[in-house]
């Protein structure tokens, strides 16, 4: 009897969560909490904030592509710096990547509707910025299709790198053209990077569009010659960042949570140190910012630790090995770099050694790239000795390679991908410890990154070809600018 009445009882509870839970599902699963309609400037905070707290932290920067380009390395836990990944670390990379898209291709559709021609343009830039860096990680990847659901694409395409750049320097173009046709509506409130300031934002589109068109030179010197001299042919219409007062660094309020992810993380961990490949190169040229990089060992020298050595996690690395300056790494109130003057000058040198017109000569150029980036670094006062010295120019490409590759610090994506281009420093190495990791017959860095597992589940048969043409997680197929040969 007492079973029977239980059995009665949970019927008629299971009965009436049943007519609760049909009787309005949607008011039911509607946060009432959530907001429905958020506002556009909030959107467009918010995928500033996240790019640079997701893109530029230990794990998408700090731990793989600052040690894959050279200028970092790992003191402890190494596993990233021999190339051992962790997959949800790739997910999450993925994950944010199309998180950030989604949000700006919403803020851009919204935009569009209210005649909001500022926020429409802002918003391609810093689409370019953020697909900028998942071409270079990944290579090919949805673009042209992707975040294109309500239009019926479950699975989009993935787009080779061949299509993606003149693809992005396209939308930039746009950008900058609609940014020059001017705009009525103030942006300044979700503007978290440049306050408002269009005119800043122009500088920030033309020079993401001379870096891409440098990035191709090897590949497509056609394409990148027309890019680079209709932007330096008209620099009333197409200004570039030139002065350190207009980089792109998103400072941080520095206070909670609102921390800079590099001092963040140096809060609970020591993990990272200053690579031997970047230490060795700047003692070499008595590079006067060395001492702003990194800070001397525990016993007043600068040393750099081999990026996935096997000594790096033996016992006493903590007084042997430099940690990266106060100015990059302890400063909560820092900053996360998208593009810094010095690389305009660096990019204009590459251009004028080829014999393209941008207005400036290679020495001249060259000159002001280290000039302006001794002084970023407040050493400005040793750019003359330093110009007269070890650094005087010598007219090749390589040279120009070396220092825009020193300037980068704290930009991981761009050194790794520069070094991809071109090779330098010719010093940079793989981890001797990567075959112990199951790693073997390589004789370079990492050219590429792994694909999310998930995907050969969730997009099958789009990702099946880009999939098979990874090699060992990080090997395979080069990237379309990096024209490097006899690499495996």
């Amino acid at each position: 009897m007492k079973t029977k009445l239980y059995r009665l009882t949970v019927i008629a509870v299971f009965g009436v969560l049943l007519m609760g839970c049909t009787k309005d599902f949607k008011k039911i699963n509607t946060n009432p909490n959530a907001a429905a309609d958020v506002p556009i400037a909030n959107v467009f905070a918010y995928c500033i904030r996240y790019t640079c707290s997701t893109h530029f932290d230990p794990w998408a920067d700090m731990n793989e592509p600052s040690t894959y380009g050279g200028h970092i390395a790992k003191k402890q836990y190494i596993d990233e710096a021999r190339y051992v990944f962790r997959p949800a670390v790739v997910q999450n990379n993925w994950t944010y990547l199309y998180r950030i898209l989604n949000n700006l291709r919403d803020i851009r559709t919204r935009a569009d509707a209210d005649n909001l021609t500022n926020m429409v343009n802002v918003s391609k830039i810093w689409e370019a910025v953020v697909m900028q860096l998942g071409t270079d990680r990944w290579r090919d990847l949805p673009y042209s299709e992707a975040i294109q659901l309500e239009s019926g694409v479950v699975s989009p395409k993935y787009d080779t790198q061949e299509e993606i750049y003149p693809a992005l320097m396209a939308l930039l173009k746009e950008a900058a053209d609609g940014l020059n046709a001017g705009g009525t509506d103030d942006i300044s409130a979700g503007d978290i990077f440049y306050n408002g300031d269009t005119d800043a934002w122009l500088r920030l589109a033309n020079s993401i569009r001379l870096r891409m068109a440098l990035r191709i030179a090897n590949v497509n010197p056609t394409m990148a010659k027309q890019v680079v001299e209709e932007i330096t042919g008209n620099p009333g219409k197409y200004p570039l960042i030139k002065e350190n007062s207009q980089n792109a660094f998103f400072y941080w309020p520095g206070s909670s949570p609102y921390f800079e992810p590099w001092a963040d993380d140096f809060r609970t961990r020591d993990d990272h140190c200053i690579s031997d490949i970047l230490v060795n190169v700047m003692l070499d040229l008595d590079d006067p910012r060395l001492p702003v990089y990194a800070q001397p060992n525990g016993y007043g020298e600068y040393a750099g630790c081999e990026i996935g050595g096997p000594d790096a996690i033996t016992t006493g690395h903590a007084m042997k090995y430099s940690l990266i300056g106060t100015r990059f790494r302890e400063d909560m109130g820092g900053f996360s770099p998208i593009y810094r003057a010095a690389e305009t000058y660096f990019h204009l040198a590459e251009a004028a050694v080829r014999g393209w017109n941008v207005g400036v000569s290679a020495k001249n150029a060259y000159d002001a790239g280290i000039t302006t980036s001794l002084e970023e670094n407040g050493v400005e006062s040793e750019a003359a000795g330093y110009l007269a010295g070890k650094a005087a120019f010598d007219g090749t490409l390589n040279q120009i390679y070396l220092q825009e590759w020193i300037c980068l610090f704290k930009q991981g994506m761009e050194t790794w991908s520069l070094y991809r281009k071109t090779g330098i420093p010719t010093t940079h190495h793989i981890a001797r410890s990567m075959e112990e990791c199951g790693y073997t017959g390589h004789n370079t860095p990492p050219l590429r990154y792994p694909y999310p597992l998930i995907e050969s589940s969730l997009n099958g048969d789009n990702s099946a070809g880009p999939m098979a043409d990874v090699v060992d997680d990080f090997w395979g197929k080069q990237m379309w600018f990096d024209t490097r040969t006899g690499l495996k």
